[in-house]
Protein backbone atom coordinates (compact mmCIF):
# COMPACT_ATOMS: atom_id res chain seq x y z
CA UNK A 1 0.00 0.00 0.00
CA UNK A 2 2.48 2.17 0.56
CA UNK A 3 3.42 3.00 -3.14
CA UNK A 4 0.01 4.93 -3.24
CA UNK A 5 1.35 7.41 -1.35
CA UNK A 6 4.56 8.04 -3.27
CA UNK A 7 5.07 11.30 -5.96
CA UNK A 8 6.09 10.50 -9.40
CA UNK A 9 8.49 12.61 -11.34
CA UNK A 10 7.64 10.60 -14.59
CA UNK A 11 3.60 11.27 -15.16
CA UNK A 12 3.99 12.28 -18.73
CA UNK A 13 5.84 15.13 -19.53
CA UNK A 14 4.79 17.12 -16.32
CA UNK A 15 8.29 17.54 -15.09
CA UNK A 16 10.49 18.24 -18.06
CA UNK A 17 14.10 16.49 -17.38
CA UNK A 18 16.91 18.72 -15.73
CA UNK A 19 19.11 19.94 -18.27
CA UNK A 20 22.92 18.89 -17.92
CA UNK A 21 23.91 22.22 -16.39
CA UNK A 22 21.75 21.71 -13.56
CA UNK A 23 22.72 19.97 -10.41
CA UNK A 24 22.48 16.70 -10.00
CA UNK A 25 20.70 15.00 -7.23
CA UNK A 26 22.87 12.97 -4.52
CA UNK A 27 22.46 11.75 -1.32
CA UNK A 28 24.56 13.76 0.78
CA UNK A 29 22.29 16.99 -0.86
CA UNK A 30 18.93 15.20 0.53
CA UNK A 31 20.78 14.75 4.05
CA UNK A 32 21.65 18.58 4.19
CA UNK A 33 18.54 20.09 2.17
CA UNK A 34 18.56 23.19 4.52
CA UNK A 35 21.35 24.41 2.19
CA UNK A 36 20.39 24.27 -0.71
CA UNK A 37 17.43 26.17 0.47
CA UNK A 38 17.57 29.82 -0.85
CA UNK A 39 17.41 32.07 1.66
CA UNK A 40 14.24 34.59 1.77
CA UNK A 41 15.82 38.40 0.39
CA UNK A 42 14.37 41.01 2.04
CA UNK A 43 13.27 43.93 -0.93
CA UNK A 44 13.14 47.68 0.46
CA UNK A 45 9.43 48.30 -0.69
CA UNK A 46 8.96 51.84 -1.58
CA UNK A 47 6.22 54.13 0.57
CA UNK A 48 3.68 53.57 -2.49
CA UNK A 49 3.96 50.89 -4.93
CA UNK A 50 2.25 53.00 -7.88
CA UNK A 51 1.61 49.80 -10.43
CA UNK A 52 -0.13 47.57 -7.08
CA UNK A 53 -1.86 50.95 -6.52
CA UNK A 54 -3.19 51.53 -10.42
CA UNK A 55 -4.03 47.34 -10.27
CA UNK A 56 -6.20 47.78 -7.59
CA UNK A 57 -7.98 50.71 -8.99
CA UNK A 58 -8.30 48.97 -12.24
CA UNK A 59 -9.77 45.81 -10.23
CA UNK A 60 -12.14 47.86 -8.74
CA UNK A 61 -13.52 49.71 -11.49
CA UNK A 62 -13.64 47.03 -13.32
CA UNK A 63 -16.02 45.69 -10.71
CA UNK A 64 -18.18 48.67 -10.61
CA UNK A 65 -18.65 48.74 -14.17
CA UNK A 66 -19.39 44.91 -14.65
CA UNK A 67 -22.19 45.02 -11.83
CA UNK A 68 -23.35 48.06 -12.56
CA UNK A 69 -24.17 47.29 -16.07
CA UNK A 70 -24.81 43.73 -15.35
CA UNK A 71 -28.61 43.59 -16.79
CA UNK A 72 -27.24 44.85 -20.29
CA UNK A 73 -24.58 42.17 -20.57
CA UNK A 74 -25.19 38.49 -21.41
CA UNK A 75 -24.43 36.00 -19.13
CA UNK A 76 -21.84 33.94 -21.11
CA UNK A 77 -20.00 37.34 -20.95
CA UNK A 78 -20.55 38.34 -17.45
CA UNK A 79 -19.46 34.85 -16.04
CA UNK A 80 -15.96 35.39 -17.40
CA UNK A 81 -15.11 39.11 -16.92
CA UNK A 82 -16.60 37.95 -12.81
CA UNK A 83 -14.27 35.22 -12.81
CA UNK A 84 -11.54 37.13 -13.80
CA UNK A 85 -12.11 40.17 -11.93
CA UNK A 86 -12.74 38.22 -8.22
CA UNK A 87 -9.22 36.06 -9.32
CA UNK A 88 -7.40 39.55 -9.66
CA UNK A 89 -8.90 40.36 -6.62
CA UNK A 90 -7.73 37.48 -4.99
CA UNK A 91 -4.16 38.10 -6.07
CA UNK A 92 -4.46 41.29 -5.03
CA UNK A 93 -4.98 40.30 -1.82
CA UNK A 94 -1.74 38.40 -2.16
CA UNK A 95 0.58 41.18 -2.75
CA UNK A 96 -1.23 43.19 0.15
CA UNK A 97 -0.33 40.27 2.68
CA UNK A 98 3.38 40.65 1.36
CA UNK A 99 3.21 44.52 1.94
CA UNK A 100 1.80 46.12 -1.08
CA UNK A 101 0.64 49.14 -2.50
CA UNK A 102 1.40 50.96 0.81
CA UNK A 103 4.17 50.29 3.78
CA UNK A 104 0.90 50.84 6.33
CA UNK A 105 -0.22 47.33 6.90
CA UNK A 106 -3.56 49.09 7.92
CA UNK A 107 -4.02 50.62 5.17
CA UNK A 108 -3.24 47.50 2.97
CA UNK A 109 -5.79 46.18 4.65
CA UNK A 110 -8.69 48.85 3.62
CA UNK A 111 -7.35 48.63 0.42
CA UNK A 112 -7.34 44.66 -0.56
CA UNK A 113 -10.36 43.78 2.49
CA UNK A 114 -13.28 43.91 -0.13
CA UNK A 115 -13.08 39.97 -0.58
CA UNK A 116 -15.18 39.76 -4.15
CA UNK A 117 -15.25 35.77 -3.38
CA UNK A 118 -16.86 36.66 -0.26
CA UNK A 119 -15.89 33.84 2.22
CA UNK A 120 -12.74 34.69 3.30
CA UNK A 121 -12.03 37.65 5.54
CA UNK A 122 -8.87 39.14 4.80
CA UNK A 123 -7.56 38.78 8.47
CA UNK A 124 -7.51 35.53 8.30
CA UNK A 125 -6.40 34.98 4.77
CA UNK A 126 -3.57 37.41 6.15
CA UNK A 127 -2.59 35.07 9.00
CA UNK A 128 -2.61 31.57 7.45
CA UNK A 129 -1.05 33.11 4.59
CA UNK A 130 2.40 34.60 7.06
CA UNK A 131 2.28 31.09 8.30
CA UNK A 132 2.31 29.54 5.53
CA UNK A 133 5.69 31.11 4.59
CA UNK A 134 7.68 29.44 7.28
CA UNK A 135 9.20 27.01 4.06
CA UNK A 136 10.29 24.16 6.35
CA UNK A 137 6.61 24.03 7.38
CA UNK A 138 5.80 23.60 3.85
CA UNK A 139 2.84 21.28 3.03
CA UNK A 140 3.05 19.65 6.74
CA UNK A 141 -0.86 19.23 7.33
CA UNK A 142 -0.32 19.81 11.00
CA UNK A 143 1.66 23.43 10.34
CA UNK A 144 1.34 24.97 7.36
CA UNK A 145 -2.21 25.90 7.30
CA UNK A 146 -2.59 26.34 2.99
CA UNK A 147 -1.41 22.72 2.49
CA UNK A 148 -3.65 20.31 0.31
CA UNK A 149 -2.70 16.99 2.19
CA UNK A 150 -3.98 16.00 5.06
CA UNK A 151 -2.62 13.71 7.99
CA UNK A 152 -3.04 10.32 8.27
CA UNK A 153 -5.58 11.05 11.70
CA UNK A 154 -7.74 13.40 9.93
CA UNK A 155 -8.33 10.72 7.08
CA UNK A 156 -9.18 8.54 9.80
CA UNK A 157 -11.76 10.43 11.52
CA UNK A 158 -13.53 11.59 7.76
CA UNK A 159 -16.84 10.21 7.06
CA UNK A 160 -17.06 8.02 3.72
CA UNK A 161 -18.75 11.19 2.06
CA UNK A 162 -16.04 13.78 3.38
CA UNK A 163 -13.32 11.49 1.92
CA UNK A 164 -15.62 11.36 -1.44
CA UNK A 165 -15.44 15.09 -1.81
CA UNK A 166 -11.39 14.90 -1.05
CA UNK A 167 -10.36 12.05 -3.59
CA UNK A 168 -12.50 14.23 -6.34
CA UNK A 169 -10.76 17.30 -5.31
CA UNK A 170 -7.32 15.67 -5.64
CA UNK A 171 -8.35 16.09 -9.76
CA UNK A 172 -7.88 20.00 -11.34
CA UNK A 173 -11.60 19.40 -12.37
CA UNK A 174 -12.89 18.36 -8.89
CA UNK A 175 -10.78 21.24 -7.65
CA UNK A 176 -12.24 23.89 -10.10
CA UNK A 177 -15.86 22.83 -9.14
CA UNK A 178 -15.90 21.47 -5.93
CA UNK A 179 -13.39 23.58 -4.14
CA UNK A 180 -15.13 26.91 -4.00
CA UNK A 181 -18.26 25.56 -2.25
CA UNK A 182 -16.16 22.93 -0.23
CA UNK A 183 -13.57 25.64 1.65
CA UNK A 184 -16.62 28.07 1.25
CA UNK A 185 -17.94 25.76 3.68
CA UNK A 186 -14.69 24.99 5.72
CA UNK A 187 -14.19 29.25 6.15
CA UNK A 188 -17.88 29.42 7.67
CA UNK A 189 -17.52 27.17 10.29
CA UNK A 190 -14.73 29.37 11.63
CA UNK A 191 -16.77 32.29 13.15
CA UNK A 192 -18.64 29.02 15.14
CA UNK A 193 -15.73 27.68 16.55
CA UNK A 194 -14.09 30.96 17.50
CA UNK A 195 -17.43 31.64 19.67
CA UNK A 196 -16.91 28.20 21.39
CA UNK A 197 -13.43 29.25 21.98
CA UNK A 198 -13.73 32.28 22.68
CA UNK A 199 -11.44 33.51 20.13
CA UNK A 200 -11.11 37.00 20.31
CA UNK A 201 -8.41 37.71 16.90
CA UNK A 202 -10.56 35.55 15.01
CA UNK A 203 -13.90 36.75 15.86
CA UNK A 204 -12.46 40.59 15.38
CA UNK A 205 -11.42 39.53 11.38
CA UNK A 206 -15.01 38.13 11.03
CA UNK A 207 -16.82 41.13 12.70
CA UNK A 208 -14.91 43.36 10.22
CA UNK A 209 -15.44 41.04 7.19
CA UNK A 210 -19.26 41.36 8.34
CA UNK A 211 -19.07 44.90 7.76
CA UNK A 212 -17.13 44.26 4.27
CA UNK A 213 -19.75 41.74 3.29
CA UNK A 214 -22.87 44.41 4.53
CA UNK A 215 -21.31 46.88 2.15
CA UNK A 216 -21.03 44.42 -1.16
CA UNK A 217 -24.62 43.43 -0.36
CA UNK A 218 -25.81 46.71 -0.81
CA UNK A 219 -24.17 47.37 -3.70
CA UNK A 220 -24.98 44.05 -5.86
CA UNK A 221 -28.18 43.52 -4.19
CA UNK A 222 -29.33 46.76 -2.88
CA UNK A 223 -27.86 49.70 -6.13
CA UNK A 224 -27.40 46.73 -8.99
CA UNK A 225 -30.41 44.78 -8.22
CA UNK A 226 -28.13 41.46 -8.99
CA UNK A 227 -29.38 38.26 -6.67
CA UNK A 228 -27.05 36.74 -4.31
CA UNK A 229 -27.79 33.32 -6.13
CA UNK A 230 -26.25 35.07 -9.24
CA UNK A 231 -23.72 36.83 -8.21
CA UNK A 232 -22.74 33.73 -6.59
CA UNK A 233 -23.02 31.38 -9.67
CA UNK A 234 -21.20 34.19 -12.25
CA UNK A 235 -18.87 35.98 -9.58
CA UNK A 236 -17.81 34.10 -6.49
CA UNK A 237 -17.65 30.35 -8.12
CA UNK A 238 -16.09 30.92 -11.39
CA UNK A 239 -13.58 33.46 -9.92
CA UNK A 240 -12.59 31.06 -6.95
CA UNK A 241 -12.05 28.23 -8.96
CA UNK A 242 -9.94 30.18 -11.27
CA UNK A 243 -7.73 30.70 -8.15
CA UNK A 244 -7.94 27.36 -7.38
CA UNK A 245 -5.85 26.48 -10.25
CA UNK A 246 -2.80 28.12 -9.81
CA UNK A 247 -2.82 26.78 -5.90
CA UNK A 248 -3.69 23.09 -7.08
CA UNK A 249 -0.08 23.10 -8.80
CA UNK A 250 2.01 25.39 -6.44
CA UNK A 251 3.38 22.70 -3.74
CA UNK A 252 4.13 19.10 -3.82
CA UNK A 253 5.79 17.23 -0.43
CA UNK A 254 9.76 16.48 -0.86
CA UNK A 255 12.44 15.88 1.18
CA UNK A 256 14.30 19.24 0.55
CA UNK A 257 12.23 22.43 1.46
CA UNK A 258 12.91 24.47 -1.75
CA UNK A 259 11.87 21.84 -3.82
CA UNK A 260 8.09 21.52 -2.50
CA UNK A 261 7.23 25.11 -4.36
CA UNK A 262 6.70 24.74 -7.94
CA UNK A 263 7.56 27.09 -10.95
CA UNK A 264 5.07 27.36 -14.09
CA UNK A 265 6.03 29.05 -16.43
CA UNK A 266 2.83 30.26 -17.92
CA UNK A 267 2.01 32.81 -20.91
CA UNK A 268 1.72 36.63 -19.97
CA UNK A 269 -2.40 36.39 -19.75
CA UNK A 270 -2.47 33.61 -17.00
CA UNK A 271 0.91 35.25 -15.21
CA UNK A 272 -0.77 38.45 -14.90
CA UNK A 273 -3.68 37.12 -13.84
CA UNK A 274 -2.04 35.57 -10.85
CA UNK A 275 0.12 38.43 -10.68
CA UNK A 276 3.41 35.98 -11.43
CA UNK A 277 2.47 34.12 -8.18
CA UNK A 278 2.77 31.06 -11.13
CA UNK A 279 6.59 31.75 -10.33
CA UNK A 280 6.09 30.38 -6.95
CA UNK A 281 9.41 29.15 -5.95
CA UNK A 282 10.90 32.41 -6.46
CA UNK A 283 8.26 34.02 -4.66
CA UNK A 284 9.02 31.49 -1.57
CA UNK A 285 12.61 32.16 -2.06
CA UNK A 286 11.86 36.25 -1.85
CA UNK A 287 8.38 36.90 -0.82
CA UNK A 288 9.01 40.67 -0.58
CA UNK A 289 9.33 40.77 -4.16
CA UNK A 290 6.40 43.25 -6.27
CA UNK A 291 4.87 41.16 -8.70
CA UNK A 292 5.82 43.61 -11.60
CA UNK A 293 9.32 42.25 -11.22
CA UNK A 294 9.15 38.83 -10.61
CA UNK A 295 9.46 38.05 -14.54
CA UNK A 296 12.69 39.68 -14.98
CA UNK A 297 14.35 38.67 -11.72
CA UNK A 298 13.12 35.02 -12.51
CA UNK A 299 14.60 35.13 -16.22
CA UNK A 300 18.19 36.02 -13.95
CA UNK A 301 17.89 33.72 -11.59
CA UNK A 302 15.90 30.82 -13.52
CA UNK A 303 18.87 28.14 -13.73
CA UNK A 304 19.27 28.81 -9.90
CA UNK A 305 15.19 28.20 -9.15
CA UNK A 306 15.42 25.77 -11.13
CA UNK A 307 18.05 23.88 -9.95
CA UNK A 308 17.32 24.58 -6.26
CA UNK A 309 13.92 23.54 -6.67
CA UNK A 310 15.15 19.90 -8.10
CA UNK A 311 13.84 21.45 -11.63
CA UNK A 312 10.22 21.43 -10.37
CA UNK A 313 8.79 22.86 -12.92
CA UNK A 314 5.74 22.97 -14.89
CA UNK A 315 5.26 23.75 -18.59
CA UNK A 316 1.97 26.22 -18.32
CA UNK A 317 -1.16 25.21 -17.48
CA UNK A 318 -1.82 23.65 -20.19
CA UNK A 319 -0.06 20.62 -19.35
CA UNK A 320 -1.83 20.96 -15.72
CA UNK A 321 -4.61 20.29 -17.37
CA UNK A 322 -3.81 17.54 -19.66
CA UNK A 323 -2.07 15.64 -17.18
CA UNK A 324 -4.46 16.00 -14.28
CA UNK A 325 -8.11 17.69 -15.13
CA UNK A 326 -9.81 13.52 -14.42
CA UNK A 327 -6.53 12.25 -12.64
CA UNK A 328 -5.08 13.61 -8.90
CA UNK A 329 -2.02 14.86 -9.16
CA UNK A 330 -0.76 14.10 -5.82
CA UNK A 331 -1.88 11.70 -2.65
CA UNK A 332 -4.56 13.19 -0.40
CA UNK A 333 -2.73 12.05 2.96
CA UNK A 334 1.01 13.54 3.05
CA UNK A 335 3.25 11.03 1.88
CA UNK A 336 6.29 11.15 4.33
CA UNK A 337 3.67 11.20 7.40
CA UNK A 338 1.56 8.09 5.35
CA UNK A 339 5.34 6.10 5.41
CA UNK A 340 5.69 7.12 9.31
CA UNK A 341 2.03 5.81 10.11
CA UNK A 342 2.83 2.97 8.48
CA UNK A 343 5.95 2.63 10.11
CA UNK A 344 4.73 3.41 14.04
CA UNK A 345 1.87 0.77 13.01
CA UNK A 346 4.27 -2.39 11.76
CA UNK A 347 6.54 -1.52 15.07
CA UNK A 348 3.23 -1.74 17.19
CA UNK A 349 2.35 -5.22 15.32
CA UNK A 350 -1.14 -2.92 15.13
CA UNK A 351 -3.07 -3.57 12.03
CA UNK A 352 -5.48 -0.54 12.42
CA UNK A 353 -3.63 1.32 9.04
CA UNK A 354 -4.80 -0.83 7.06
CA UNK A 355 -8.21 0.02 6.05
CA UNK A 356 -6.98 3.60 5.81
CA UNK A 357 -4.58 3.42 3.45
CA UNK A 358 -6.65 1.02 1.35
CA UNK A 359 -9.13 3.56 1.60
CA UNK A 360 -6.85 6.72 -0.17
Amino acid sequence: MLERFELSDERENWLEEAPEALPEATPEADAQPAARVAAPVLIATPRLDVPTLLLAIGIYGAFTAATWFYHELAWWLVLPLGAIIVCLQSSLQHEAIHGYPTRLAWLNYVIAAPALWLWLPYGINRDFHLRHHVNEHLTDPDLDPESNYVSPEAWARMSPAHRTLRQAMATLLGRIVIGPVYYAACSFRDPMRALRKRDGVVLKHWALHGIVLAGLGWWIVGVCDISIAEYLLLFVWPGTGLALIRSYAEHRSAPDVAARSATVEAGRIMSFLYLYNNLHALHHAQPTLAWHRRARRYRVMRNKILGESRYHLIKGYGALFRNYLLDAKEPIVHPAKARSGLRTASTAGSSASDGLYSAA
